[in-house]
């Protein structure tokens, strides 16, 4: 595939990393803001999330179009509309967040209904009914902790529930407006299932902040040695803990995007971002012994090629910007092919590959890794 490369003009360097390929969806229906991806074998997932739907693919795409073999959230793969233009049920999605899936199981947080579905065998029909909704008490409540934007959390409640990460036995959910992560030690297979656990929170009940915790998760990620990663966009970091049981009674080992738990600043108050600042980052992703981290503000995913061990580490590389002092927000975007990204809130990787939701450019960028 031909890729354009285009230079900075005032660093006259050229995108370091080009992908194998930027996929755009259904020709007929292209995706619109798609806030998330998720690779499962030969199966693509991507929340289309401005078009409420999930759209799953079955192969690895080649080219920049093809046509879902399933659409979740509508009838077919040209509607669009919030909750499919109805009542919520359990058919339907308001701006799709954060996906998880073994092939078996899917699990999607359906974040502006105010709630996390699950299907317990995964989906073979469009606009296919899930199984559970956590959240919520019922398919056609959708209401921010089961009330109102003002109620009490609990250990049954949602709000504004972006991200979700699973090892198909237990279940995190990042419950971004109540600034905390909940933590279920099994797959819930009940209706308004509570949670045994919660990270961030002294009790299920608080809603608060304070900056020893993540202001804004809205992403969890768990890697398979155990390692826990929150990432915290408001404060512009990702907090990482060694093992995934200190989070619930420790504060984050390390921090990356920031010196100290009460530093907050955006590129750490810098007019130009660095290898160690972060701006409104949304996701991150262990890959190997390292991690990758979505550093949405700034237009480009960062690699740490080893989990850091200390606060403020620098990145080893980046994938999606000229340099590491690039300002990402003054693309010229609406360019087919264009090789940067613009705003990427999702990140994924399966074996050597990295797949980003380039959020802002409406599409997936498909990376090869060394």
């Amino acid at each position: 595939m031909d890729v354009i490369n285009i230079k900075d003009k005032n660093a006259g360097l050229e995108v370091k990393h080009q992908p194998r390929l930027f996929f755009y969806g259904s020709k007929t229906s292209p995706f619109l803001a798609p806030r998330a991806v998720f690779v499962c074998g030969e199966k693509l997932l991507v929340s289309d999330t401005a078009q409420n739907r999930i759209f799953i693919f079955n192969g690895l795409p080649k080219e920049n179009f093809a046509e879902p073999a399933l659409v979740i959230g509508q009838i077919n793969v040209t509607n669009t509309q919030r909750n499919a233009g109805i009542e919520t049920n359990a058919q339907t999605l308001l701006y799709p967040s954060g996906l998880w899936t073994d092939g078996k199981i899917l699990v999607v947080a359906d974040a502006w209904n105010h709630r996390v579905l699950i299907w317990t065998t995964f989906p073979t029909q469009n606009n296919q009914a899930a199984d559970i909704v956590i959240g919520q008490n019922n398919m056609t409540s959708n209401q921010p902790n089961q009330q109102n934007v003002g109620s009490a959390a609990s250990a049954n409640s949602l709000y504004w529930p972006y991200g979700v990460c699973s090892d198909g036995k237990q279940l995190w959910i990042a419950d971004t407006g109540n600034r905390r992560v909940l933590y279920f030690k099994t797959m819930p297979t009940t209706n308004g299932q509570a949670a045994d656990k919660v990270i961030g929170q002294d009790n299920f009940n608080e809603k608060d902040y304070h900056h020893e915790n993540a202001v804004w998760p809205y992403s969890v990620k768990v890697s398979a040695n155990g390692q826990l990663a929150i990432t915290d966009t408001q404060y512009f970091r990702t907090l990482i803990w060694h093992d995934t049981e200190d989070a619930f009674t420790q504060k984050a080992h390390l921090i990356i995007g920031q010196k100290e738990f009460a530093d907050n600043g955006q590129n750490q108050y810098r007019l130009r971002p660095t290898n160690q600042t972060m701006s409104w980052c949304y996701d991150s992703c262990f890959h190997k012994n390292g991690i990758f981290i979505a550093d949405t503000g700034n237009s480009r995913v960062l690699q740490f090629n080893t989990l850091p061990q200390h606060n403020n580490a620098e990145a080893n590389d980046l994938y999606g910007n000229i340099h590491f002092e690039a300002i990402g927000e003054h693309l010229e975007t609406g360019i087919f092919n264009h090789p940067r990204l613009y705003w990427p809130f999702s990140i994924h990787c399966q074996n050597n590959q990295l797949f980003v939701a380039d959020t802002g450019n409406h599409r997936i960028a498909i990376y090869e890794l060394a």
